[in-house]
Order: C-alpha cells, then structure tokens, then sequence
C-alpha cells in the first residue's frame, strides 16, 4: 500500500515539460530527441507517428533549405546579378544573383517554423509525459480517435480557434516582422538597393530625426500635421455629431426619424464616391468656382485655392471631413442620449440647474464615459486616414520640389508615396513602425487614465 501511495504521489504532478524532463521515465526523456516515442509506447502509436512525421519534415527541410536560409540571413546575400554578353544568340542575359528580399523572407520564415517547431516540441514532451503517468497509474490512455472527439465535446475552442490563429500568423505578425526587418536594411532606390542590400542597424532612424536633413525635416513636418489633422478630424465630428445628436433627440423636435434619415443618407454612397466627387467639385474650374464666378463673387479669371494653398487645402480636407464623417458620430451618440435615465434631468431641475448646466454635469460626463474608447479609436483611424488625403487633394500642395511630400500628406499617405512612388521601403518601414508605436502608446495611455477603464465600465 505504501508503495502505491508513493507512485500515485509521484506521477500526480501536473503534465508540464519541466515535469517530464525531471520526473518522466525514459521513454518520455528519449522523446526529446525522438519526437513521439514516449506516446508510441504507451499506446498511442498514431500521435506518436505524427508527432514523428513531423519531425522528420522538419530535419529535412532544414538539411535541403532551412539552415542555407540562416546563413545568408546575416549577410543577405553578396553576388550580385551581372549582365553577361551570350555570342550565340548575339544578346545580353542576366545571370542569377543573390535577392536580398527572398533571403530576408525565407530566413525570417524559418525562424517562425522554428518557433512553432519549439512549441510542437514541448508539447509532445506533455503529452508523452501524460500518457506515461496515466499509464503507470492504471488509468485509461486515450486513442487518437478519443483525441479526436475530445477536440469536438472537450476542447472545441482548439479546435475553432486553430485556423484563425494559423492565419493570423501567416498573414499579419510573418509580414509585420518582416517590415520591422525591413527598417534595419538599406532596401531603396538609393544606391540601386533592390536586388542586393545590407544590413545598417539604427541608421536609418538616425536620418530620420536627423532634423537638418530634407528627410528628417519632412518627417516632422508630417507628423506635426498629421497630429493637428487627427486632433480636428476626430473632436469636430465628436461637437458637430453631439450638437446633431442632442437637437433632433429633443422633445420638441418633431418627426426626428426623418431628420435622422437625412443626414444619414451620405452614408449609403461609398465615401471615395463623395470624395471624388467633392474633389471635382472644388478644382480650379470645378463646380463651386464656376458657380461663384457667375455670381460674381469672385473674379472671372480667379479661383479659390482649394487644394493649392497650403492653408486651404488644410482647412478643406477638415471641413470636408466634418461633412462625411459627422452622420457616423449621429448614430453613436444618439444611442448614447437615449439611454441616459430622463430622472438625472429631472432631479437636476427641481435643484435648480439650468440647461447649461445638465448638460456639463450630466450629458457630457455620461457621454464621455462611454464613447471614450470609440475616441480613441477614431483618433487612431484618423491618424491612418488614407482615403480623405489621398482622394481629396493626394498630399498637395508640394511647395518643397525637394520634398517627399505634400503640405497635406499625414504619415500613412507620404508611406505610400516612399515605397510606391519612390522605392525608399526602409524609410517606409521606419515611419510604419513609428507611427505605430505613436499610436500605441497614446491609445494605452489614454484609456488606462481615462473614467471608463478606472471604474471597469467598459
């Protein structure tokens, strides 16, 4: 009896790779090296050979390809493509060189399925581990096809939860380290680095803040803009949506479903729809112009510098803003003022407070409590507003010829122009990063001092 008290003490640790590397027998200890082994024995020959099968795909793919991605990860490759004469065919042929970006891609590749080799590891080690202390004990040791139905009764989540996870691996955090890779690199037009570049460290983001340089100078200059842009972009819809919002949720106002549907019906045109549009509109000979000018409110030869002018083409996308960005805000706030209880009004008016007042202690308070994670989330969307720059004035006006950017270009916009339009994906990746570390911080900050996340109403 003391003798089985002691083995079921012993095997009721809890199944973790730690456990089976200290206390496992050796056929767990041997699944280090051989991946599988220690289920094979206990009665799970199929896992056991999955988990073997595994293995082996993987030592192959390092032996043929894995461990030649590593090693040019750290040089990213030195021959270059040449240009070669062939006299048989009288034409030049290109011979086959190095190409960094494959190298960089396939090498950070690797370094993934390495990880998610690490962790396939560890949870063989678990599971052998397990089926030898259920083993020892006595106990019933599953089947694949038990596994298999436990992952539809037991464990659905891992199941469902699988795929999606797979993908978001594949799909967004491969790409997102490989750009961040991107930022330490040479990769650019400059020097003819597209095919064949280097590693250079942090140099990349020294010229960016290098504040004496065209480029650094540009960088904060956009960001200076881009902060003053989502600051307006996001508190004007915010005052003009709340003033709708509270007008047409009066009680005197008459028939507010129809009011409601008037300015909401922007939204059902696509909003590059209304941009193109707008932006035919305010063009030197566009609509507006034209029609001021037969008003005669402004010359028959002038125009308006809409998108001309530094400052008016600042002051138009804004405004322009307001107008497509305004009925979205409606809808958020007037589910907000509808569920604020009618009692506060009216205990706030039998103490004497005028509507001045309700509106600073009770409208305003409840309405920010509530909408300031969505804040934090259109200040963030306005940041990274793409389409309303690029559609309304494309960044212009460019007064800078040595410039990358325009007067209106926000981050994301003058990105796409150094990667697309002029082949700088270093600088790019540098800007991605940094504006998503900008972001980042201030949205963290932000909502862990904000009422919302203080008092866990959110």
């Amino acid at each position: 009896m003391l003798k089985l008290k002691k083995t079921k003490d012993e095997f009721s640790t809890p199944y973790t790779c730690m456990n089976a590397i200290k206390k496992g027998g050796i056929e767990t200890k041997l699944s280090m090296v051989l991946m599988g082994f220690g289920n094979f024995v206990h009665k799970q020959k199929i896992k056991g050979l999955l988990y073997l099968a595994i293995e082996a795909a993987y030592l192959v793919f390092m032996l043929v390809n894995g461990i030649g991605f590593l090693s040019m990860l750290g040089s990213l490759g030195s021959v270059p493509q040449k240009e070669v004469w062939d006299e048989a065919n009288q034409v030049y042929v290109y011979t086959q060189g190095d190409q960094s970006v494959l190298i960089l891609l396939y090498g950070v590749a690797t370094v993934f399925l390495t990880l998610l080799m690490i962790w396939v590891w560890r949870g063989t080690l678990k599971s052998a581990y397990k089926a030898e202390c259920l083993d020892k004990n006595g106990q019933h040791v599953n089947t694949f096809a038990e596994d298999l139905k436990s992952l539809l009764h037991e464990n659905p989540h891992r199941l469902l939860m699988t795929p999606p996870v797979a993908a978001i691996y594949i799909f967004t955090i491969l790409p997102l380290i490989f750009m961040i890779c991107m930022a330490f690199t040479n990769y650019s037009k400059i020097g003819n680095h597209l095919m064949l570049f280097d590693w250079v460290g942090l140099e990349n983001f020294k010229a960016l803040f290098d504040s004496n340089s065209i480029l650094g100078s540009t960088f904060w200059s956009v960001l200076g803009w881009t902060l003053v842009w989502a600051f307006f972009a996001t508190f004007s819809n915010y005052i003009f949506g709340m003033i709708l919002a509270m007008v047409i949720n009066r009680k005197d106002t008459k028939a507010k479903g129809f009011w409601r549907f008037c300015f909401v019906l922007s939204c059902a045109v696509p909003m590059f729809v209304s941009l193109l549009i707008m932006r035919t509109m305010l063009q030197p000979n566009g609509a507006v112009n034209v029609l001021l000018r037969n008003l005669g409110w402004i010359g028959a030869d002038a125009s308006l510098p809409f998108f001309t002018d530094p400052t008016w083409a600042r002051v138009t996308v804004i405004v322009i803003n307001i107008w497509v960005g305004v009925p979205y805000t409606l809808l958020q706030l007037t589910g907000v003022l509808q569920n604020i209880p009618e009692e506060l009004y009216e205990a706030a008016k039998v103490d004497g407070a005028n509507a001045i007042q309700r509106f600073f202690r009770i409208t305003l308070p409840y309405m920010l409590y509530v909408t300031t994670p969505y804040l934090i989330v259109t200040f963030t969307g306005n940041v990274n507003n793409f389409n309303i720059i690029y559609l309304l004035s494309g960044g212009d006006p460019v007064t800078d010829l040595a410039s990358t950017a325009g007067k209106t270009d926000l981050l994301v916009t003058w990105l796409y122009k150094l990667t697309i339009d002029k082949q700088y994906y270093n600088i790019g990746a540098v800007i991605g990063i940094l504006t998503f570390i900008i972001l980042a911080v201030g949205a963290l900050l932000t909502y862990r001092n904000s009422k919302s996340y203080k008092e866990g109403g959110i």
